[in-house]
């Protein structure tokens, strides 16, 4: 194996001063490091989802006794504002993240984002029934929420790469059923006590997590002094061992220069692929969102085994959906690296997703169990190829071999896909507050068909990979055939020809 780069020569372009909380810290390992931050960017983005769920939560609440909220569409329209602005802040976001330092990016990001959060429930203290006080705290609230996912998964792709990365990203990204399960507790249980609380204390805890981050977070391996992870092989191939022994010049030993310089956000949408698969994120999350702001509300409109549920109640037994969605994202991510192909795994979840979602609306209220188990099966199928294409197919695109190992495209490459994504976030619960007025029967035949329409936008990328699967097995056949024929035919040519 290569060693690291000598220290003596000059430092990357992007490294900045290590956080000081870890220069306060005795030194550790790379593979400490590497732990810290992926514990870290989960507890962060676990945090920002965990802010998200209030307005779920809160729906009949504020559909029961606070005006002006007394028509559900208005309440659609404070979604898409939080999810318009947070889809258009994500181009830009992802732009800058590339550009500056990630860590001071995130931090003033979720403390920004708690301060908004909180700002909608202050409306509940000082009795405020504007519905444009409300609009506008939503829309700095999606502006700011919009600096997250680029920063977090830039970061995880800085310090982690290879074929197991999908595995890992999608045990990683249960930060989002995490966020939102942890947020919908929270949120519920604070609403005996006003509404306002609910949105008060998810506000206060993002806020105290961007504390964290700024003490604790190092986004490049290189601010640390390790060889930057994304780098061509040459310089990559570098034991833990290795780079174990040389944890101890953390502070001053930077590597070799670095001259990866952040894509334009033109060459980033060239990239194969990353059209297609944004194109495919805007149905996935239009269906994901349309359960993570509705799903509470609609099972304390709907009668489960001949009775209706308090809105408690339904904030609790919602949490399952993401419960299902834990593991979707897990094994989306395990057959992926199996099968070496993204496009083909998320379309398999796509597809199986249009069965479960007619199921659960049509045979959901038959009882309890019959409820949760196929919450569960939709929260599998929805969020599986939704957190596959946000995490291992974002990072894959972000450093792709046609940037030559800049993997400084890979806060820009997340944020157009998500980007894109979060329009169809925006759009699926804008369009239920109106149509779910007149029935749910409409609302989940829209999910069905931006199921199928996600299938279906993958096809061309799934028939090359199934085609890339088929001549790899071939190759791999031919290889063990040729290996079995020389093995038996040496010993008649008397010994190694």
């Amino acid at each position: 194996m290569e060693k690291p780069p000598p220290a003596s020569v000059s430092p990357p372009k992007h490294a900045h001063r290590p956080p000081p909380g870890l220069c306060a810290l005795p030194t550790i390992s790379y593979n400490s490091h590497r732990g810290l931050v992926l514990g870290l960017t989960f507890i962060a983005y676990a945090l920002y989802h965990a802010s998200r769920k209030p307005p779920s939560i809160v729906k009949r609440a504020l559909s029961e006794s606070w005006p002006p909220f007394y028509d559900p569409a208005l309440l659609g329209e404070t979604d898409v504002a939080f999810l318009a602005f947070y889809s258009l802040g994500m181009f830009v976001a992802g732009h800058l993240g590339d550009h500056l330092d990630l860590r001071l990016f995130l931090t003033v990001g979720m403390i920004g984002s708690g301060t908004a959060v909180a700002l909608f429930g202050v409306g509940y203290f000082l009795s405020l029934h504007s519905l444009a006080f409300y609009l506008i705290a939503q829309v700095i609230a999606g502006l700011l929420q919009s600096t997250g996912w680029p920063s977090v998964v830039a970061i995880i792709g800085n310090w982690f790469h290879g074929r197991r990365r999908g595995l890992l990203m999608g045990i990683w990204n249960a930060h989002t059923s995490i966020g939102n399960i942890s947020g919908s507790l929270i949120a519920a249980a604070m609403l005996r006590y006003g509404w306002g609380w609910s949105f008060i204390v998810p506000g206060l805890l993002i806020a105290l997590g961007g504390v964290l981050v700024f003490f604790f977070l190092a986004p490049y391996p290189e601010d640390l002094g390790f060889p930057p992870t994304a780098l061509p092989k040459k310089i990559n191939e570098v034991s833990i061992n290795e780079e174990d022994n040389n944890s101890a010049n953390i502070a001053g030993d930077n590597k070799k220069e670095d001259k990866r310089d952040a894509v334009g956000i033109w060459k980033a949408f060239a990239i194969p692929g990353v059209i297609t698969f944004a194109l495919c994120l805007f149905f996935t999350k239009l269906v994901a969102y349309t359960f993570l702001y509705w799903l509470p509300f609609y099972l304390s409109e709907t009668s489960i085994g001949g009775k209706k549920m308090s809105i408690t109640s339904a904030g609790y037994l919602s949490t399952l959906f993401d419960v299902g969605g834990i593991i979707g994202g897990i094994l989306a991510g395990f057959i992926s690296d199996h099968l070496n192909a993204r496009a083909t795994t998320a379309a398999i979840f796509v597809y199986l997703a249009i069965p479960s979602l007619y199921a659960f609306h049509a045979y959901g209220g038959t009882s309890e169990v019959a409820n949760i188990g196929l919450m569960m099966i939709n929260g599998l199928f929805v969020n599986g190829p939704y957190a596959l294409i946000t995490t291992a197919v974002s990072a894959d695109l972000g450093t792709h071999k046609s940037l030559t190992g800049d993997s400084r495209a890979l806060a820009t490459v997340t944020a157009i896909i998500d980007g894109t994504g979060s329009l169809g976030a925006a759009l699926g619960p804008f369009i239920t507050g109106f149509i779910s007025k007149h029935g749910w029967d409409s609302v989940f035949a829209m999910l069905i068909f931006c199921a199928l329409a996600a299938g279906i936008l993958l096809s061309r990328i799934v028939k090359s990979e199934i085609v890339q699967i088929i001549q790899n097995r071939r190759s791999h056949t031919l290889d063990m055939y040729n290996r079995t024929t020389d093995s038996s035919v040496r010993p008649l040519l008397g010994g190694d020809t």
